[in-house]
């Protein structure tokens, strides 16, 4: 079981590609960690580096939509917010209980489940609209 980023969720603007091709690597790192039984262990460091990451790379990906006066800003927008508080409530969930089975499967569902749809089908929509807005990056 592992999740890598593939040539099929390019947005084609580098930064936000290169963005989620990390967040990718870190997200495989815990499910292999869990292969391995060390998953549970790694569940809050990626909790953390998320809430970090995400923030700065949400923020990124907001800038250039702002730029480029991005129609579903609003919603796109939207979305990044929902990620977060899902994000949170892990957070919070693993500070009450712990590390355990079920948080790691949790966690890979709300992060990879979300990502995978989100860039597929928001971020795309960004990317095709930079296209043929002509925007260089």
């Amino acid at each position: 079981m592992s999740v890598e980023w593939t040539q099929d969720l390019a947005v084609g603007v580098k930064v936000i590609d290169e963005q989620h091709k990390e967040i990718f690597r870190r997200v495989d790192v815990l499910l292999d960690a869990c292969k391995s039984g060390k998953g549970k262990a790694e569940v809050g460091e990626i909790l953390k580096f998320l809430e970090d990451y995400v923030d700065e790379h949400f923020a990124a990906e907001e800038a250039i939509q702002v730029r480029h006066s991005y129609p579903d800003y609003a919603t796109h927008k939207q979305e990044h917010e929902d990620f977060i508080k899902s994000v949170g409530k892990l957070n919070k969930k693993f500070e009450k209980e712990g590390p355990s089975l079920t948080m790691v499967l949790e966690t890979n569902t709300v992060v990879v489940g979300w990502l995978v749809k989100h860039i597929k089908k928001t971020d795309m929509e960004l990317g095709k609209y930079l296209r043929v807005s002509n925007v260089k990056h």
